[in-house]
């Protein structure tokens, strides 16, 4: 995207790419040893993904904004994935294997991320009211995810009351960020002169990650962790 410096694109490409390598190592810590290629299936596919959607970003493919909406409908198959993997007997059997605190971890993203945002705000392509400065308040969860991990999750620390509780008020700000981000974008949103800009950043490369890959990641670590609290006796640490 035109005059957004390379550092805000830099920092949000590497925080793809860990988001990637948490599922990753999660997926291979219940297939190492195993005669089949979950793991490399898993990355494969999240590779191909994201590649998809960046050289559709970089064709302009989602700045048509006409209806329907282009990049909600692919927000909306990452979060239809999520279901279906979650609705399979085996593939949920399969979740509830993958280990929690590696779930937990991946939420230490949400500090970067925010601070894209807030970069992404200050030079005007998203509204300052998306950032920690306004009404997100998502990096708390970021912030917090080492400790719940520690002191909730691992072998020696378990306090499945308090991890359910995390993940519930962790997703709630998640739901906060994503219905703001919706209602600012140009469907929504039209800025009036010398106002605030709606939120185009996410409709182009690298940042339309953010709604169709990392968001559906951080989700989809929310729902199995609360699947595995809730539903399960124990749950694996690592």
């Amino acid at each position: 995207m035109e005059n957004i410096p390379g550092y805000i694109s830099g920092t949000f490409i590497a925080i793809v790419l860990a988001c990637i390598g948490f599922i990753f190592y999660a997926v291979n810590f219940v297939a190492v040893g195993r005669k089949n290629f979950t793991s490399t299936i898993t990355l494969a596919i999240l590779f191909v993904w994201c590649v998809i959607i960046s050289l559709l970003a970089v064709n302009d493919f989602f700045q048509n904004f006409s209806l329907p909406p282009r990049l909600f409908l692919f927000a909306g198959l990452g979060l239809a994935t999520i279901v279906i993997l979650l609705s399979i007997r085996k593939t949920k059997v399969f979740l509830n294997k993958l280990p929690i605190t590696t779930l937990t971890y991946i939420h230490i993203i949400r500090v970067p991320v925010e601070l894209v945002l807030l970069w992404l705000g200050i030079i005007g392509f998203i509204p300052m009211e998306m950032t920690f400065e306004g009404a997100n308040f998502d990096i708390i969860s970021g912030i917090t995810a080492p400790f719940v991990a520690v002191f909730t999750l691992s072998q020696h620390n378990k306090n499945r009351i308090g991890a359910i509780i995390w993940n519930v008020l962790s997703l709630g700000l998640l739901v906060n960020i994503v219905a703001r981000a919706i209602l600012a974008s140009p469907y929504f949103y039209e800025p009036t002169a010398g106002g605030a800009p709606a939120n185009v950043a996410v409709f182009s490369f690298p940042f339309v990650l953010l709604p169709t890959f990392v968001v559906p990641a951080v989700l989809f670590c929310h729902l199995v962790s609360l699947n595995q609290l809730i539903f399960t006796k124990k749950w694996a640490s690592r």
